[in-house]
């Protein structure tokens, strides 16, 4: 909680720290979470062995972001939904399978983004 005696410097630090508490309880309480960190993890071996340009680095890794940055935001709406209605109920039902499809979209675009860089890598290496 920020506080009005926090200067500029001292408020970052706790925002920092804030965060790094938050991607920690995230990583080990979120099974969806470790599932897209060990794609993450995948991908990223898959761009040293085909030696992919650093275009294709930085596009990997936007939507690598994109996915764990969605899993996250659904993530938090789920726990809020879930504190604010703890009992299944029909509109937070509807409110946490939207808040869903985010991760969904995001993992179809990085799938679509892993098809352009690897697809035409793994055609290459196979006509030789």
């Amino acid at each position: 909680m920020k506080s009005h005696n926090d200067g500029f410097i001292k408020g970052r630090v706790k925002g920092v720290k804030y965060a790094i508490k938050g991607i920690h309880t995230l990583v080990k309480s979120e099974d969806s979470i470790k599932a897209q960190l060990g794609f993450a993890l995948f991908a990223t071996i898959m761009g040293f062995l085909f030696s992919i340009s650093n275009t294709e680095w930085m596009l990997q890794f936007l939507v690598i972001g994109l996915v764990l940055v969605a899993e996250a935001i659904n993530t938090a709406i789920e726990k809020i939904a879930d504190f604010i209605h703890p009992e299944y109920h029909e509109k937070i039902g509807a409110i946490k399978d939207i808040a869903a499809g985010a991760p969904a979209i995001a993992a179809l675009i990085s799938l679509l983004m892993a098809g352009i860089i690897y697809i035409p890598k793994i055609i290459t290496l196979f006509s030789v």
